[in-house]
């Protein structure tokens, strides 16, 4: 049976002047338990109708109906059943009605006896239709009710007789008990007196205010203290965030930490999970505190660091002098128990810079003192918010230097694809005209003198052998860039590679006045360990740099000199027209020209210098240029490896001979 009527509606429309109140859920519960006190503390036998919207919050006040069962056998209990609930007569009369019946929606309490009366008589209302909006609260915060709460006899009679009746028609069995009750109500029978002892629900009230400030002022601490640890990590945050610097950053957490916290030393330190050791470098210490910076703090084989690097969350060592891992832990050849005594360690905090689940670095709080120090557990939670925090700003200082690169490759991409338009179009486009030139000339004049048909030739041919050197420059760059050069590496001596350069040199400028080119070479200098070959290119491409740049009139000499003990360092230098300081290091890009694509009076493709940084780079050697300025001659330095076995030279003559015989 489904009753949809409301037993607080049928008692306002039974007593229209009395005006209905709204009540919360918790003083609801206070104003129940003291009625429920009400009939305890008594001796006389009441009539009690209790009526829950659920089997669950009946089961909660269970005992209680059982003590008050032992009272009175008027005892009437209602509830929406959930699990085993249902029509019984026991110790008192329970009473199920459906989850849709009107009763769901509604709490109800009627206490009735010849010296007292008192009921509670609400409906809960539905406040997700009232205020959308508001933020979401507790359950028993959010629940308001409805209703009436009253001493005055007449109203509470009238609602247990509303109830009663409603009783009747889920159990009409009860009609032999609840009838003599009816008839002594309508009859007038019942006393008109209402002696109720205020002192149960003054304690009740009482107990609940204090209940309700200890948890409004718990509440209060908690929202100041999550205000102060917000308030603390925005302001670090802040500080952090202000630069894109990783040194910077770092320093500027440590030093906000360490004063926040008042710990004696803060430290931060990058490192990762597989790290061998870390230089620590960023600190925050108090006057009292010797420094950490530079000293190397050893992670592997470290329980500690590894335990924080595994569970990723910190740890914490109140104190490290009764720590039995701590005399167990080395450093060195001392144990790290000694060690916090000379570094004045009693208490240890160690958080993790996380980002993603990986560690970027450590965060330590040392605290020194007679005593331990104890940190609570909000104010570690506060260390790796921020910690997650510094791992954030990282990756971001990072990503922005990342992005600063990438910008740069884009931009030097972007000069190398104008510079190959502007290069291939003059370098390709020229011999192409002249040797078409020279072709439609010898097809349309056959009476050409065999002079003129000889200068025609020589100048198509010239120009086609312009075109190879610029193909092949450009596959020769390729091939060294994807790492497709296969190197024969041998014992040479240097000045056997400079005769070859210059041989090859003079080939190409037969027609060209060269500058004087002085050979200073040591008959001392040890062998280079390198592919001869391309140590002759390397050769030539600087000889002919500098013979371009150079006036007949000067001068171009090469050196060289051991540099170290594995390496032996050529110079070659000229006379002739300089490099700007700026340039120094720009001349090796590629297609870089001194004097522009369009405008040069040298030709070359710009990617000599290029080429020669490559090969001498993969042959783990150094490249640079010097110059004093313009016009003031350049020097150029490459640095390459050296016989490591002693070998000498009539070893090399020998694989050479052998060699060329093959």
């Amino acid at each position: 049976m489904i009753l949809t009527d409301s037993v607080l509606e049928a008692l306002l429309n039974a007593l229209p002047q009395v005006r209905p109140q709204i009540y919360f859920k918790s003083s609801l519960t206070a104003l129940s338990h003291a009625m429920e006190d009400q009939v305890l503390a008594g001796h006389d036998r009441p009539l009690v109708i209790a009526s829950f919207q659920r089997e669950r919050f009946y089961r909660q006040e269970a005992h209680r109906y059982l003590r008050i069962a032992s009272r009175t056998d008027q005892v009437y209990v209602l509830a929406a059943p959930e699990t085993d609930f249902t029509n019984r007569s026991e110790h008192y009369e329970t009473i199920a009605f459906e989850p849709e019946d009107g009763l769901s929606q509604e709490w109800h309490l009627v206490v009735m006896s010849e010296q007292y009366a008192s009921c509670l008589i609400c409906r809960e209302r539905d406040l997700t239709t009232e205020n959308q909006s508001a933020p979401p609260l507790h359950v028993d915060q959010s629940r308001r009710f409805e209703g009436i709460w009253t001493f005055d006899r007449d109203i509470v009679l009238k609602a247990a007789e509303i109830l009663l009746h409603r009783i009747l028609q889920y159990r009409p069995e009860l009609q032999t008990k609840i009838a003599p009750v009816l008839d002594q109500m309508a009859t007038g029978m019942v006393s008109k007196l209402n002696q109720v002892d205020p002192a149960p629900f003054a304690d009740r009230l009482v107990t609940y205010l204090q209940a309700g400030q200890y948890k409004l002022a718990k509440a209060y601490r908690s929202i100041a203290e999550k205000e102060r640890k917000e308030r603390l990590v925005n302001s670090i945050t802040s500080a952090v965030r202000r630069s894109l610097n990783p040194t910077e950053i770092l320093n500027v957490a440590a030093e906000e930490l360490g004063k926040v916290l008042g710990a004696e030393r803060c430290l931060i330190y990058r490192c990762k999970s597989t790290d061998l050791s870390a230089t620590l470098s960023h600190e925050y210490l108090t006057e009292s505190m010797p420094s950490l910076v530079g000293h190397v703090w050893t992670l592997q084989g470290n329980p500690l660091f590894e335990e924080v690097a595994q569970r990723q969350e910190a740890v914490f060592i109140e104190d490290t002098q009764t720590d039995p891992r701590f005399s167990m832990i080395k450093d060195g050849d001392r144990t790290l128990q000694a060690l916090t005594l000379d570094w004045n360690i009693r208490s240890w905090l160690m958080v993790p810079v996380l980002h993603q689940n990986q560690v970027l670095g450590m965060v330590e709080l040392h605290y020194w003192g007679a005593t331990p120090h104890v940190l609570e557990r909000d104010e570690v939670e506060m260390v790796e918010a921020i910690a997650t925090q510094i791992g954030v700003a990282l990756i971001q200082a990072e990503s922005f230097a990342n992005l600063e690169d990438l910008n740069q490759q884009l931009e030097a991409l972007d000069r190398t694809r104008s510079n190959l338009i502007a290069i291939t179009g003059h370098e390709l486009r020229t011999p192409l005209s002249t040797i078409q030139v020279c072709l439609e000339s010898l097809a349309s004049e056959p009476d050409m003198s065999p002079d003129l048909r000889q200068v025609m030739l020589n100048s198509a041919l010239v120009d086609g052998e312009r075109m190879r050197k610029l193909i092949q420059d450009f596959l020769t760059l390729s091939r060294l860039e994807s790492g497709r050069v296969e190197w024969r590496f041998e014992p040479l001596p240097l000045w056997e590679c400079v005769d070859l350069a210059l041989s090859s040199l003079q080939t190409r400028r037969m027609t060209t006045n060269l500058p004087q080119i002085v050979t200073q070479l040591s008959t001392e200098l040890p062998l280079v360990q390198v592919d001869g070959e391309w140590l002759v290119e390397v050769l030539t491409k600087l000889l002919d740099n500098a013979c371009k740049f150079t006036d007949a009139t000067g001068r171009v000499t090469i050196r060289a000199q051991r540099s170290g003990d594995t390496m032996l360092e050529v110079m070659i230098s000229d006379t002739g027209r300089g490099i700007e300081e700026n340039r120094l290091e720009t001349v090796f890009d590629r297609f870089y020209q001194e004097e522009g694509a369009l405008r040069r009076t040298t030709g070359g493709t710009g990617l000599g210098l290029a080429i020669c940084r490559q090969i001498i780079t993969n042959w783990g050697g150094k490249i640079w240029a010097e110059s004093s300025g313009k016009d003031l001659g350049s020097e150029f330095h490459f640095t390459i490896p050296i016989v490591a076995t002693g070998e000498t030279k009539r070893t090399a003559q020998r694989k050479r001979t052998s060699r060329s015989r093959d």
